[in-house]
């Protein structure tokens, strides 16, 4: 038995070490972003708190001349709208009839009226959101543009309304390390500590807490 304790007593060191470094790096790479995201989700949650202004979108509305051909589906209005405002965002999917209603009949003082089709865009960017719409055969398209004040941008930043793939992926880095530096954390906890128990005791709290404070919000 005196034999194998050095063995695992150099094995718990090097374990150990493994975990710091792990722990120290991811530490070192979400702090800055990790600052950011938690001073935006703490002033977000209490702007009623510390009045802080209201995020708001400033409207502005637009009658827009469509060229001859006029678009004779959504992606050809898609392409026109993002070659006029210069937008190399992709539209947001819509939901429903929210990109637009086909060719249909609709009952209007006891008449069957056929109704042209109606083409909807919405663009998301993180300081500005453009919708657009128009109806097939008109010379006009109406266009809608919505410009986030500072605490709109912070606002959407932080939900990543509008933002580019990279973003996400930072993002998702970010939550990444998180999720390590718990593991990690937990781990070195344990074995500098070795209290089992208080480990349990410990993470069984944290989960309490925070299935009563959701279910609180329901």
């Amino acid at each position: 038995m005196k034999k194998t304790d050095p063995i695992k007593h150099t094995k718990r060191a090097n374990t150990i070490r493994l975990l710091r470094k792990i722990h120290g790096w991811l530490g070192l790479w979400g702090a800055l972003l990790g600052l950011l995201f938690g001073i935006s989700g703490f002033l977000l949650n209490h702007r009623a708190v510390l009045k802080i202004p209201a995020a708001k979108m400033e409207e502005s509305e637009i009658q827009l001349a469509v060229p001859a051909p006029t678009p004779a589906n959504t992606k050809e209005f898609i392409r026109f709208i993002q070659s006029t405002f210069d937008i190399s965002h992709d539209p947001v999917k819509p939901k429903g009839d929210k990109g637009g209603k086909p060719e249909h009949e609709a009952t209007f003082m006891n008449k069957e009226l056929k109704q042209p089709q109606i083409f909807k865009v919405d663009f998301q960017l993180p300081q500005v959101r453009i919708q657009a719409e128009y109806v097939a055969g008109n010379q006009y398209a109406t266009v809608k543009r919505e410009d986030a004040n500072v605490w709109g941008f912070i606002t959407r930043m932080h939900k990543g309304v509008g933002a580019n793939a990279f973003w996400v992926l930072l993002a998702d880095t970010i939550a990444g390390a998180l999720l390590v530096l718990s593991i990690t954390g937990v781990l070195l906890w344990t074995k500098m500590r070795g209290s089992r128990l208080a480990m349990v005791g410990l993470i069984g709290g944290s989960t309490f807490l925070s299935i009563w404070a959701t279910a609180l919000m329901l």
